[in-house]
């Protein structure tokens, strides 16, 4: 089992995403995603958000708000993930040449027009909503085969 955050920085109609597209043998390659990573010992969800939006963008973030959790059945070399999804409008810093990919701030109203996993589709849209979500997105040959959300 992966334990992970994934975060969307937004700023003036515009979140930053990245586009996966450096990293050797990496199962997003091509995609664009919002920022994150696996948890290190001891972390809280908010300690790795806050970790991995730095090390990945640069960007220290405040007061992060948690908006749903993802599981993904046997995603990864046949491991389950669970992905605590966060959102975040205040940060400082400058932006850094990342080791993932290419960070690029993209208009919301793009965001659905880019190369994302197909669940991100079905996900992203509840970001902006009130309330909190739970996903669970099932891929098979990395395709969406099945997926159930519920809204709080």
């Amino acid at each position: 089992m992966k334990l992970a955050t994934l975060c969307y920085l937004k700023k003036n109609g515009r979140t930053l995403m990245l586009h996966r597209v450096k990293k050797k043998d990496d199962v997003h390659e091509g995609k664009w995603n919002g920022l994150g990573g696996k948890f290190e010992p001891g972390e809280s969800p908010e300690d790795c958000v806050k970790r991995e939006i730095f090390e990945e963008s640069g960007f220290k973030i405040k007061s992060p708000r948690l908006k749903g959790i993802l599981t993904f059945p046997a995603f990864a070399k046949k491991e389950d993930w669970y992905v605590f999804v966060f959102t975040a409008s205040e940060f400082s810093g400058r932006i850094i040449d990342s080791a993932e990919g290419n960070l690029v701030w993209i208009k919301d109203k793009d965001i659905l027009g880019l190369n994302l996993w197909e669940g991100d589709r079905v996900f992203l849209p509840l970001l902006r909503r009130r309330g909190h979500f739970s996903g669970k997105f099932r891929y098979k040959n990395g395709r969406l085969a099945k997926y159930s959300v519920e809204k709080y």
